[in-house]
């Protein structure tokens, strides 16, 4: 009796299973999905090819007048923070939204974010552990001189350039706006490992701008040396903050390392561009 019950369902299962079969629509047109483009550029001054990742604005291509700020993107692998940064974005420059203006999102792909996100070093531990290190100096030049005029003479820019840099990354962002400061108009600072080279960084004496400058530092739970450092970096440019300067900060504790970015750069666009 059993195992003819046993027998029922299962027929009865196969049947189900054919009866949806039957139903279940087909695929009518199947493309490729994609929120950008992705180009390669030579580089002579790093000597290597570079892969950049473009979003651009929904409305870019209906009106072939209209100019908008670029958002460069440090990590901007496919793989890394590109997707999700291109959606806030997106995002955030909805009409029914208005926290940030349709911007055009340049993420730069890594090869060696190790050499290219560290100046030089004293710390041995360093070296041992990054023994490609210390050529910001070429990566900062690379941006200068080759990345920013590539786009502004390859797609419609404004004058507004925004940094995001995360980590080694906000280390990065971090000596831009300490040697560089006016390669960028908002520098958006997450979990910036200020530790490297026994944080000689943070005894740079940063100066007063002469243009207008927003400047957002945002750690997570990451630990005693990365909180100070990030709080001291903010503390560092307090003196600078005036109407010309916004200075902006926000501890995250409920992120740590990993997960902080994306809170923060939400964050930072609230902050940084959202008008009342």
């Amino acid at each position: 009796m059993k195992r003819y019950q046993i027998l029922s369902v299962a027929a009865i299962f196969t049947f189900c299973l054919q009866l949806s079969a039957q139903n279940t629509p087909t695929i009518n047109k199947k493309e490729t999905f994609s929120i950008g483009e992705s180009i390669e550029i030579p580089s002579n001054i790093l000597n290597e090819n570079r892969i950049l990742n473009i979003y651009l604005p929904n409305n870019y291509e209906k009106d072939s007048q209209k100019k908008y700020p670029v958002i460069y993107l440090l990590d901007g692998s496919v793989d890394e923070d590109f997707i999700h940064v291109a959606g806030l974005v997106q995002f955030g420059s909805f009409p029914w939204i208005k926290m940030i203006p349709e911007s055009i999102v340049v993420g730069i792909s890594n090869i060696d974010r190790k050499r290219d996100f560290t100046y030089p070093t004293t710390n041995e531990k360093d070296k041992e552990e990054f023994p490609t290190t210390g050529k910001s100096e070429n990566f900062i030049n690379f941006i200068e001189k080759e990345l920013q005029p590539l786009i502004d003479k390859t797609y419609r820019t404004d004058l507004t350039k925004t940094i995001i840099g995360q980590s080694l990354g906000a280390l990065l962002a971090t000596e831009i706006l300490f040697k560089k400061p006016n390669l960028f108009d908002n520098y958006i600072i997450v979990s910036p490992s200020l530790w490297w080279d026994n944080e000689s960084l943070l005894k740079f004496a940063p100066k007063k701008y002469l243009t207008t400058k927003s400047i957002y530092i945002g750690v997570g739970k990451e630990g005693p040396n990365m909180e100070r450092a990030a709080k001291e970096l903010y503390q560092k440019l307090q003196p600078i903050s005036n109407d010309n300067t916004k200075l902006f900060f926000e501890f995250f504790e409920k992120q740590n390392h990993g997960d902080a970015l994306h809170l923060a750069v939400y964050d930072s666009f609230e902050k940084i561009f959202k008008k009342e």
